[in-house]
């Protein structure tokens, strides 16, 4: 199969690793790595000599030679860049979140159908082994129903100059409870709560909670403020419970055959029910060690060559998007309750 050409937009925090990841995906040819700052793009690219550093991303876009653009800039320039590549013909692939506002997303998106271009967000955590593990026991129904979801998102962060700690690290946790939840199971209201005791000018620390459409519940708590760093989510099902601490590469995945069950007592369901509680085996499943961002490029590189859309594409961003402005909203009104009304 010819080689897919691709140019890497912004070389800061995320896009060294984009480079690193592409000239190690043989789908991919990387051209260029573009960044305002082409000394920044040089030293980045240090001994891929073959890959060509600059500043213009209008130069990159002109090259028949790129087929592909992977974005990693600031939430508010991807708006303007994913547009002009997907009008330069371009499939992209962005950093999360989508863009600013769910509005703008929708617009990416339209425009990606229309122009018959892959657009697909760099949700990186749903191509590591571990979710994708909890996805397969999901689905295959061994956890039984979902009953609830506790997700712990904290670490002494970097409190960052343009978005609050939910824009920053709830995209994570609600791309990933996107990706695992099952079929025909989605959100269906929000409610959240913020605070800045550091006087930042922008939220530090939030909870929000998800009220699904099978019944169960979802909280994530996200928090720049913590001395320790915790990354924990907790999925109770009917017949099993998952444990995953990502912190931890030694058990990073537990499942629990432990539980609550309840059975009525005797014909009459108005009798008082019975609770018994459930204590099995704790399965520790071995998962292979592979870095989920080469699995964000094989990705990329398939929708494009199999034309179809990647695992996370531009929809699941958009998901994202109308779960975090009505988390917004939410905030603005006390932690009202906010009915999705469809946008998720």
């Amino acid at each position: 199969m010819t080689s897919i050409g691709l140019a890497v937009i912004g070389a800061g925090y995320w896009g060294p690793n984009l480079v690193r990841n592409a000239m190690a995906t043989p789908e991919l040819r990387l051209e260029w790595l573009c960044d305002l700052d082409e000394e920044r793009a040089r030293a980045v690219l240090g001994r891929y000599t073959t890959v060509r550093p600059t500043s213009s991303v209008e130069e990159v876009l002109n090259d028949p030679a790129v087929q592909a653009v992977a974005i990693a800039t600031p939430a508010r320039t991807h708006f303007d860049l994913v547009r002009a590549a997907l009008d330069a013909g371009k499939h992209v692939l962005v950093e999360k979140p989508l863009t600013p506002t769910y509005e703008e997303g929708a617009k990416l998106v339209a425009l990606a159908e229309e122009r018959g271009r892959v657009l697909m967000l760099d949700h990186t955590f749903c191509y590591t082994p571990v979710v994708r593990r909890i996805r397969e026991l999901i689905a295959s129904g061994e956890l039984g129903e979902v009953q609830f979801v506790d997700s712990v998102r904290i670490n002494l962060g970097l409190v960052q100059p343009d978005v609050d700690v939910l824009w920053d690290l709830a995209p994570h946790d609600l791309s990933i409870l996107d990706f695992v939840l099952p079929q025909g199971v989605t959100p269906i209201a929000v409610a959240a709560h913020s605070s800045d005791p550091i006087g930042a000018g922008r939220p530090c620390l939030a909870y929000l909670t998800l009220w699904l459409s099978s019944g169960a519940i979802a909280h994530v708590h996200v928090n720049w403020l913590s001395p320790t760093k915790i990354r924990t989510t907790v999925i109770g099902g009917s017949r099993r419970t998952i444990v995953w601490d990502d912190v931890n590469p030694a058990q990073r995945l537990s499942v629990y055959d432990r539980g609550v069950d309840l059975t009525s007592a005797g014909e009459d369901e108005r009798r008082a029910a019975l609770i018994s509680y459930r204590t099995g085996d704790v399965v520790v499943p071995a998962l292979p060690e592979r870095e989920a961002l080469r699995g964000v490029m094989s990705e990329f590189a398939a929708a494009i060559a199999e034309g179809r859309s990647p695992l996370t594409d531009g929809r699941s961003g958009l998901r994202v998007l109308a779960l975090l402005e009505a988390a917004g909203r939410s905030i603005q009104n006390d932690g009202k309750r906010i009915d999705l009304g469809g946008t998720a």
